[in-house]
């Protein structure tokens, strides 16, 4: 079982952004900018690719009120969508609130978030959900 299958059946916290049958939004402990959330399908598969038809189709329309909530409490430029992939063997994208291209750092050296400041982002995003 995957981190992110252990999060959707709630053995492992998550800062929770939405939640739908097929779907989980949540925030990254270590974001390259705050703001940064993932989104996961639940059935779990390690490419995002690899994913059924309806799945990849679901997630965009899924993120599309996340990442306009994201845009609209940080401000930003636009979200932008990441698929890396590697990190956790679960298909899943990174939306990232975005004015320049150095807010797209997703490389080791990210300090993990405190639990204050995930609380605070976490309440400023679904805010304008």
């Amino acid at each position: 079982m995957t981190l992110f299958s252990k999060i959707i059946v709630g053995e492992i916290p998550c800062y929770k952004i939405a939640e739908s049958d097929f779907f989980l939004a949540f925030l990254d402990i270590f974001p390259a900018v705050p703001g940064h959330t993932l989104v996961i399908p639940k059935v779990e598969t390690d490419r995002l690719f690899d994913l059924p038809e309806s799945y990849l189709k679901g997630i965009l329309v899924f993120a599309k009120p996340i990442a306009k909530a994201i845009q609209n409490a940080f401000n930003a430029d636009r979200v932008n969508i990441i698929t890396i992939g590697f990190e956790v063997p679960h298909a899943h994208i990174h939306l990232l609130p975005m004015n320049t291209m150095h807010d797209m750092n997703l490389f080791p050296g990210k300090k993990k978030a405190s639990d204050e400041e995930l609380k605070t982002v976490q309440e400023k995003i679904i805010k304008l959900l």
